[in-house]
């Protein structure tokens, strides 16, 4: 998949520059995965994009 290179790498490797774009806390930025996802409708893709980490929730049992 080919993404837009220079922003992906950018905010691959500096995830925090983000954050302060858009006037966040940086340390947030811990708490997401940057990465490269298409989605099958036409092959629309988004070269990149921050989700969210999985918290693991704890099992009462």
């Amino acid at each position: 998949m080919k993404t837009d290179t220079i922003f992906y790498r950018l905010f691959q490797s500096f995830p925090s520059f983000f954050f302060e774009l858009i006037n966040h806390n940086p340390e947030d930025a811990s708490n997401y995965d940057f990465s490269s996802v298409e989605v099958k409708q036409l092959a629309f893709r988004i070269d990149g994009v921050f989700l969210p980490k999985k918290k693991v929730i704890p099992s009462i049992f």
